[in-house]
């Protein structure tokens, strides 16, 4: 899944699974025989599918089909590639992949955890799942901002761990944060960031500048009043509104909801990306009182497990600015 880094595939296993490992290998090159562990056929699937992955730049998470777009939205696609920044994410996955007794350990407890916490929680509490969205290059591009000439308030709503927020932090001299998730807000606070209350950040004492909503709409209960409230804190004139929406479209409500159904139902319709992206620009952004000014398509990536060495989703990425009444 990556560039052809030399160090994307130096990663280390430990001298246990390397044994194990290299003894099922043996046997099934010679002999045919299959590992009867799971432990092993999983580790040593993993592999294999990291090997699939190394001489590759991954085009087709960035690929949009232009010719399935109006003009309009043609001229305000921004095309992106697996950048420098986003490998180095990728060979962290790999190598905290490779950390066999600590995913193991992760694995069990999460099974436990996963009867009384939300996922969020559970990787907020063990220092898991990290996410990637875009880098600091992307980040610039379609924000056309500087770290030079900072602006001034940067909100980033369900920030989860904040690494995300991190790349875009450096380009706004306040940042707030918040987060449903009381292991996950514990984490932010940590790293420094301002943990601004989920009932009370668009209570109008501050104006943003960019207000950033990355994988947010699809797990909030009520995304149309969300959108609205962006619009409500947005800097005049000058603030944008940054939002990512994994494609296909499956809203899931993580906190608060019994059948994790939205009470507001984004009704999005379309079978590819091109479709989705069209009918959340004139359906539901529109409405909204927001137009795009520009979009993308990124992948949404997140650190892996003994499976799979990380996860990844086609998210479209859009920059809104408000439309004045």
């Amino acid at each position: 899944m990556i560039t052809q880094s030399s160090t994307f595939f130096s990663h280390k296993l430990p001298w246990a699974a390397v044994f194990l490992i290299s003894c099922a290998s043996a046997m099934g090159e010679f002999s045919g025989y299959r590992p009867r562990s799971p432990f092993t056929r999983a580790v040593l699937a993993r592999l294999q599918e990291d090997t699939v992955h190394r001489d590759s730049k991954h085009e087709h998470w960035y690929r949009v089909d232009t010719s399935k777009l109006s003009e309009e939205m043609c001229d305000r696609f921004v095309p992106l590639d697996q950048d420098e920044e986003t490998t180095e994410f990728l060979d962290h996955c790999l190598e905290k992949s490779d950390w066999i007794f600590t995913q193991v350990f992760q694995s069990l407890a999460q099974t436990l955890l996963g009867l009384f916490m939300t996922k969020t929680s559970i990787n907020g509490l063990l220092g898991r799942g990290s996410m990637f969205v875009l880098s600091h290059q992307q980040f610039e591009k379609l924000l056309r901002l500087s770290p030079v000439r900072k602006a001034e308030n940067l909100i980033d709503l369900g920030a989860g761990d904040g690494e995300v927020t991190k790349v875009m932090a450096s380009y706004f001299s306040n940042t707030y944060v918040t987060e449903m998730s009381p292991p996950m807000r514990r984490v932010l606070s940590y790293k420094g960031f301002q943990v601004a209350e989920v009932d009370s950040w668009d209570n109008g004492t501050t104006t943003y500048d960019v207000i950033s909503c990355l994988n947010l709409l699809d797990r909030c209960d009520k995304p149309v009043s969300m959108l609205h409230t962006m619009r409500k804190v947005l800097r005049p004139d000058t603030g944008r509104v940054l939002v990512a929406l994994v494609i296909p479209f499956r809203p899931y409500v993580e906190f608060d909801s019994e059948d994790h159904v939205p009470t507001e139902n984004l009704r999005i319709t379309g079978a590819t990306f091109e479709e989705q992206v069209a009918q959340l620009t004139t359906g539901v952004f529109q409405p909204a009182g927001f137009e795009v000014e520009a979009f993308t398509r990124v992948p949404y990536l997140c650190e892996g497990d003994l499976k799979h060495s990380f996860y990844v989703l086609n998210d479209a990425l859009f920059v809104l600015k408000a439309v004045k009444s």
